[in-house]
């Protein structure tokens, strides 16, 4: 049974550099994803079509860095940083947005904001993983 576990722990901290990147990539394209619709009305557009008019506050801000930070993080070029200002930008939506409304996420529409403010914090917390364009790009490995 010991040899088991003990294989298992080494294929898990094998793969965990790779599963951190998956993890990482898939987050940063979705936010991505977002602030692309909202700044240029694909993928549905914002709040169901047409584009977040520019430079109004906090909807075009947050689409600007939805779309920068997410695409960074993607990449894995500035990871740590702007992870950390995505999960910021999303516990400020959380709050000001959907908080007034209820209580708890479910009750107010903030699911989507709470666990973009999580997985980035991971994110942050973690470091990029493996393929990220830091490593490539500068030789760094976190």
């Amino acid at each position: 049974m010991s040899s088991i576990v003990t294989t298992a722990r080494t294929t898990t901290a094998a793969a965990r550099p790779h599963l951190v990147a998956l993890h990482r990539a898939v987050v940063g394209l979705l936010f991505a994803c977002h602030g692309a619709a909202s700044l240029f009305g694909v993928l549905g557009g914002a709040y169901g079509g047409g584009t977040v008019p520019a430079g109004t506050w906090p909807g075009w801000y947050a689409a600007v860095i939805q779309l920068v930070c997410g695409g960074l993080v993607l990449l894995g070029l500035g990871t740590r940083w702007a992870a950390l200002l995505a999960s910021g930008s999303m516990a400020y939506a959380y709050f000001t947005v959907h908080q007034e409304n209820a209580l708890f996420p479910l009750q107010n529409g903030g699911e989507a904001s709470v666990l973009f403010c999580w997985a980035f914090l991971l994110i942050a917390a973690l470091g990029p993983g493996s393929f990220a364009l830091d490593g490539i790009l500068f030789g760094k490995r976190e």
